[in-house]
């Protein structure tokens, strides 16, 4: 019991090593897992705020400014100003980014693969339940955790049914 976080650190540093390796083997080793949060949220919503963006992830603005600014400089996604308020900006996939997401499932895919193998659909099930009851335990322990409101909660819940890189 006392080695679940030691576990769940584990297995995460093992996903994003896997991450990067078949990045690197498909050639795009510039970049990192923490894009995939983004990624993934551009290829369910197409157009999404860098607030709501820093919401459904669970990272502050400046973390989202940084991972963004990088992506963009890398030409996978774009901005865009409001046009009925300048003080909001919009993120959207480039061209690059949207043929990227036949790689992004492809790797996807196989970390699930890599993950769940030996699984029955019910103990995956169980499992998800399990991590997501843990996560809900840990609001309101951080200050990160104290700002997300419910509905980004679900949100977020909702973008990561199965491992995406």
């Amino acid at each position: 019991m006392q080695r679940t976080l030691s576990l769940l650190s584990k297995i995460s540093n093992a996903g994003n090593s896997f991450i990067t390796a078949k990045l690197r083997e498909r050639h795009y080793g510039q970049l990192a897992p923490s894009h995939g949060d983004i990624l993934i949220l551009l290829y369910k919503y197409k157009k999404i705020t860098m607030q709501e963006i820093a919401a459904k992830i669970f990272r502050t603005k400046a973390t989202v400014t940084v991972l963004v600014n990088k992506l963009e400089k890398m030409d996978f996604l774009k901005r865009e100003k409001s046009p009925a308020d300048s003080r909001i900006t919009y993120i959207s996939l480039s061209e690059k980014g949207i043929k990227f997401k036949a790689v992004f499932d492809e790797i996807s895919k196989e970390l699930n693969q890599m993950l769940y193998q030996n699984f029955t659909a019910g103990q995956i099930e169980r499992l998800d339940h399990t991590l997501e009851k843990m996560l809900k335990n840990t609001s309101g322990h951080s200050p990160k955790n104290r700002e997300r409101s419910r509905s980004d909660k679900q949100a977020y819940k909702n973008t990561k049914r199965h491992c995406s890189f």
